[in-house]
């Protein structure tokens, strides 16, 4: 059994400026956790083909699917695990199981050692990534939730594309092995650092936010919190398939677009560059999607949202070059940025503070089960209908989740109070 030691009450107070420091100091945090996923983004299906052998696109996916998989499962530990344990102890966890995964990826000797380095990866993801978005939640409360969302996918994607970027730049220069992993080591150990050293427990701020809602409901079991994610609540449920449908392209995107840019004979520079740029706008208009979703509500971001993304994608199946290529890029990180922090915001406009980290496990749980299916439904279609077939048939679906949510989502923001619509079972 953990024992808390938590601040006197008087000392914690709710919000973005009244927690500002530590706030972003976990936005800092995040950048390095979104930056491990970034050195593999531009060069590892390359690494498939150029140092592995693998010509059949399903196999070239599979690291996609192992690192999506575990990442969903330990999404949906993560947040029960943080309301048992702490948030720090489980932030910290995740970099510690980040540690050898730089190593396993520069020196792996088979496809199954890549396979091993990205479960790894997925699990630190899944612990780090959550961990950061349920304590940025807890420290500033309802008022600027979508704002908050949006500063901490800013920061994780944004990096992500520097790193997709830098790895690339290096890639080209020295090898696809093992000169581009070596920011990996750094971004580990700097995370670690962080983590244990500075970042400090939230658990407490979760306690005041109860307080002063005046919560007086028992939280659910995790068996309802589940249900009521998945399937029961109309507005959480809507919310899981549109996740789902995201990273389902995203999926798509991380393991088909180098290959496509390479199939249209871009250099590994251009690569690096184009598999940046749908990131890089996805992270630098968080900025201002999240704090828009507190005005004008989460439902139309969402769906036109999805809308944008699925024309990204119809640009890209038939683009040619490098300039087609980036339009499409921005397209697709525009719609996602209006997506993906909303989604988040809506979480926790529903879930009362008892039970939100382990309705945000849930949700990320059905979010990054995308990059499972994104990665088989692009790999066995790209084998069967080309890469624009596979392209064609994502950015299909993408549509039609937009549609469902226009149709099923209720607005979760009482507009002009920037105060959640709380519906409490």
């Amino acid at each position: 059994m953990t024992i808390h030691v938590l601040p006197h009450p008087g000392s914690i107070r709710l919000g973005l400026r009244e927690n500002a420091a530590q706030f972003a100091l976990l936005v800092v945090v995040n950048a390095f956790v979104g930056a491990m996923v970034g050195t593999e983004r531009s060069i590892l299906p390359l690494i498939a083909v150029r140092d592995f052998g693998l010509a059949v696109r399903a196999g070239i996916l599979s690291f996609i699917v192992v690192f999506g998989l575990s990442k969903a499962l330990t999404n949906y530990a993560a947040g029960r695990l943080a309301d048992r344990f702490g948030r720090k102890q489980i932030l910290v966890a995740g970099w510690l199981i980040a540690t050898p995964v730089p190593f396993i990826l520069m020196w792996a000797p088979t496809w199954t050692w890549i396979l091993i380095g990205n479960g790894l990866l997925g699990i630190s993801q899944g612990l780090t990534w959550s961990t950061t978005v349920i304590m940025k939640i807890d420290l500033v409360g309802s008022e600027h939730r979508g704002l908050a969302m949006g500063i901490n996918e800013f920061a994780g994607y944004v990096a992500l594309a520097g790193a997709a970027v830098a790895t690339g730049w290096i890639a080209a220069r020295y090898g696809l092995r093992p000169q581009p992993f070596y920011l990996g080591v750094a971004f580990v150990v700097i995370g670690l650092a962080l983590s244990w050293f500075l970042v400090r427990e939230t658990t407490s701020h979760v306690a005041l936010e109860s307080r002063l809602e005046g919560a007086t409901i028992l939280a659910p079991t995790p068996r309802e919190v589940f249900w009521r994610t998945s399937v029961g609540d109309r507005n959480l449920s809507t919310v899981s398939q549109a996740g789902l449908v995201n990273n389902l392209n995203d999926g798509m995107a991380w393991g088909l677009f180098p290959l496509v840019f390479a199939a249209a004979d871009m250099t590994l520079e251009q690569i690096g560059t184009l598999a940046a740029i749908y990131p890089a706008t996805w992270g630098l208009a968080q900025l201002g999607t999240g704090a828009l979703s507190d005005r004008i509500g989460r439902k139309w971001l969402i769906a036109l949202g999805m809308w944008i993304q699925a024309a990204g994608l119809v640009v890209i199946a038939t683009a040619a070059n490098f300039v087609a290529f980036g339009g499409g890029g921005v397209l697709l990180g525009l719609g996602t940025a209006m997506v993906y922090p909303t989604l988040l915001a809506t979480i926790g406009d529903v879930a009362a503070p008892s039970w939100r980290s382990s309705a945000v496990g849930a949700y990320r749980l059905w979010r990054d089960l995308g990059y499972v299916l994104g990665a088989l439904v692009a790999g066995f279609a790209a084998d069967a209908f080309g890469f624009a077939g596979a392209i064609w048939l994502v950015a299909a679906l993408t549509g039609i989740s937009g549609v469902v949510v226009a149709i099923r989502l209720r607005e979760t923001l009482r507009l002009g109070t920037a105060a959640p619509v709380r519906r409490e079972i």
